[in-house]
């Protein structure tokens, strides 16, 4: 069911339930303010009527009586006989015995009253008078009748009308409302891969419309920021492993275009087994980053003292940093734990210490500290390379980032060691920055909740 169609029933639902309670408030209180002007009347005769009881107690043709159509009284004795009656009446007693019996103050009561013409519903006072009698002055109710069956008349012709014109407003309302959203939805419907600059028109009217204009627009740009990034990352993805694949297919063609001595298969097979392992690191550090970009990278948090776990990466670099000519330092306190994916974290060091390593050159030194501040793990990595270009900051832990392309995929880098690092670090619920040290060099700090 379409929503304009929802708030029209909605708005015709309400709209019946408010004339129901309308009419039911108009209807009572228009009976008690007729009844009241009953009781009023009948007050007002009896008040006219008791002063004459002791003088003319035969009420046939007594002052101060209305029409009999209208009005009528009766005096009644203590046994609830008919003492004096109006005329019009049929003879009966108003009350019964055992009500005049009992009265011992002014009551008003409605019963079916017998005239000489036709039983009336009537409206009575019964009130104790001189001598031990009662004194009853009823009047019809024909005109409140009359009064209220006219206001239920209507109430059921205008109520229907009221409520089919509220129907058709409401009608009019909810399409009034939703066409700018209906516009709005079509204009997103257009929007595709192929246009995906295309926004939203925002409303100047400042109001829900507006800032829904403004909100889906915001969401359209991250969501096409999202599409450049997926984009980039899969022909980045696609260029790093279209390299060790072509080198591999290269060496297994030269292994077997022609015969070779042992020595010769022997360094084919080594070159292709690197290929392969630099396949698997890729394709590894790739499936890190689609999770972690999912925030499904897995974390196993467990307790581990962590001068062992940073000794270990450091030692599993030791050899790479001598043959390259780069001292490793590390300032790393005994007895420190925390919670933390020790996996995770020697694979986020590695790459630290992997990186720091490439850009330090010959003679160069890398320090590893790590301390504990407020609660939270601080691990820095500082290499005395020439740092990060400054323009190259803001974009250091995007996939496949590197601060020179050309010079880093001659030295196998694919770019991803600093955004594993990033992914580690925020899976753990932490953050990684990346600065240039006042004393020269590139600094990674990364900071892990403990």
């Amino acid at each position: 069911m379409a929503l304009r169609t929802r708030l029209t029933i909605v708005t015709a639902a309400l709209m019946a339930v408010i004339l129901a309670g309308v009419g039911a408030f108009v209807y009572v209180r228009l009976r008690a303010d007729l009844t009241e002007a009953v009781d009023a009347g009948l007050r007002s005769r009896a008040d006219a009527i008791l002063p004459t009881l002791e003088d003319a107690p035969d009420l046939a043709g007594g002052a101060g009586l209305a029409e009999p159509d209208d009005a009528f009284a009766q005096i009644l004795g203590s046994d609830g006989t008919v003492l004096a009656s109006s005329a019009g009446l049929a003879g009966a007693p108003l009350l019964r015995a055992e009500a005049v019996r009992s009265l011992d103050r002014a009551e008003f009561v409605e019963r079916t009253v017998r005239t000489v013409e036709e039983p009336v519903s009537a409206r009575l006072l019964a009130l104790p008078a001189t001598g031990d009698r009662v004194l009853v002055v009823g009047s019809s109710l024909d005109d409140r009748e009359e009064a209220l069956a006219g206001l239920i008349v209507l109430f059921a012709v205008g109520g229907p009308v009221a409520l089919v014109l509220a129907t058709a407003v409401g009608w009019i309302v909810a399409g009034a409302a939703l066409r700018p959203v209906e516009r709005m939805r079509a204009e997103a419907a257009a929007i595709s891969a192929l246009e995906p600059g295309r926004r939203l028109a925002v409303p100047e009217t400042g109001d829900e419309l507006a800032r829904l204009a403004a909100t889906l627009n915001e969401m359209l740009d991250r969501m096409e920021q999202a599409l450049l990034r997926e984009r980039r990352f899969v022909d980045e993805a696609s260029h790093e492993l279209r390299t060790p694949l072509s080198n591999l297919r290269v060496e297994l063609d030269l292994a077997l275009r022609r015969s070779r001595s042992a020595d010769e298969l022997e360094a084919a097979l080594r070159s292709a087994a690197e290929e392969s392992d630099r396949l698997a690191r890729l394709a590894e550090d790739l499936l890190v980053l689609a999770r972690a970009d999912r925030g499904r990278l897995p974390v196993r948090r467990e307790r581990v003292e962590l001068a062992r776990v940073v000794s270990a990466a450091i030692e599993e670099h030791a050899r790479r940093a001598e043959a390259a000519g780069v001292g490793i330092d590390a300032r790393i306190p005994e007895g420190l734990e925390a919670d933390v994916d020790p996996l995770r974290l020697r694979q986020m060091l590695g790459n630290l210490i992997d990186n720091a390593i490439r850009h330090s050159g010959r003679g160069g030194r890398v320090t590893v500290r790590l301390a504990a501040e407020n609660g939270t793990l601080l691990l820095q990595v500082r290499d005395t390379g020439e740092g990060f270009p400054e323009a190259f900051l803001g974009r250091a832990f995007e996939p496949f980032a590197r601060p020179d392309p050309s010079r880093s995929r001659r030295n196998g880098a694919a770019g991803l060691g600093l955004a594993i690092v990033r992914a580690v670090a925020e899976a753990h619920g932490g953050s990684a920055r990346a600065e240039n040290h006042p004393d020269g060099g590139a600094s990674v700090i990364v900071r892990i909740p403990q």
